[in-house]
Parts: C-alpha cells; sequence; structure tokens
C-alpha cells in the first residue's frame, strides 16, 4: 500500500489494461485485505482515497485468478466499504420502465 498517484495509475494501464482517465474508479486492497485504495480521475487531477481498517476486513468480490481486472457496481463498492457481506445481499424486485426508442 506504499504507492501513491502515478504508481497506481502505471497498474491501472500495464496490467490492468484499463484507462486511468475514464472516469472508473479503480480499487486496490492489500493482501490482509484491511486496507483499501481508490483512485479515480476527476477532470483536472487525481483524487486517491486511503482507508485501513482498525479491526475486520474487507470482503473482497469473488473472481477467476486469470482476470486482471473486474467490474462492480456503485452499489456494491459502497456495501464492500461499509462491511457488508456481498453474499448475503438480497435485492428486492422493483419496477423498471423500459422506454421505447422510435
Amino acid at each position: 500500500m506504499r504507492k501513491g498517484f502515478d504508481s497506481l495509475s502505471g497498474i491501472v494501464g500495464q496490467q490492468m489494461h484499463g484507462n486511468v482517465l475514464s472516469g472508473a474508479i479503480f480499487i486496490f486492497f492489500n493482501k490482509r485485505h484491511t486496507q483499501v485504495k481508490l483512485l479515480l480521475w476527476e477532470g483536472d487531477g487525481f483524487a486517491l482515497y486511503h482507508k485501513r481498517l482498525e479491526k475486520g476486513t474487507y470482503e473482497v468480490p469473488v473472481y477467476s485468478n486469470n482476470e486482471t481486472a473486474m467490474s462492480i457496481s456503485s452499489e456494491q463498492l459502497l456495501f464492500i466499504l461499509q462491511g457488508v457481506s456481498l453474499k448475503h445481499v438480497r435485492k428486492r424486485k422493483r419496477y423498471q420502465h423500459i422506454s421505447s426508442v422510435c
């Protein structure tokens, strides 16, 4: 967790094959899952959020070892940061209006 803006941007581009300037939030966990860093390009510069838990761990979403990157929803990110177990979250049915394009 010693990496800063430039090193994390390099990881996004070279290892994750992502565009760091896309506006997406890139999430990095330490090995013990007790620290998280979020990297975001805000149009005029980078923002870096770093949090260390005093007790407990973050739940990391399940992914294949072949993957260098994965996508999660903003809702899942909030659950991870708040300590909610992703395995036990169940969404209730909601109405969704489907608009037709003429």
